[in-house]
């Protein structure tokens, strides 16, 4: 019984650990302006969104332009750019 306690113990600990690991995941949903076999262009009331996809992006039905989607997405930096620090940044430390 202690041995199962401390299991589960152990994975809820463990949890938090899991979760930060993933990127969040966000959503778009409005109607197809454009689709080829990289990018998917939707409309979200006045902006228009444009998404790259790849063969690994799962699609569900028909994907054509006019059909309304929910896209899932997440953000992933593709670039970091370190500035270095400025005289003022240096004299008020």
């Amino acid at each position: 019984m202690k041995l199962r306690t401390l299991a589960l113990a152990a994975a809820v600990a463990l949890l938090p650990v899991f979760a930060l690991a993933a990127p969040k995941t966000y959503q778009v949903t409005g109607p197809v302006l454009e689709v080829t076999d990289t990018m998917i262009v939707v409309q979200k009331g006045q902006d228009r969104w444009e998404l790259a996809r790849d063969a690994s992006t799962k699609v569900t039905g028909e994907l054509k332009v006019g059909a309304k989607v929910t896209i899932e997405y997440r953000m992933t930096a593709t670039t970091i750019e370190v500035k270095a620090a400025t005289a003022t940044a240096k004299k008020k430390k």
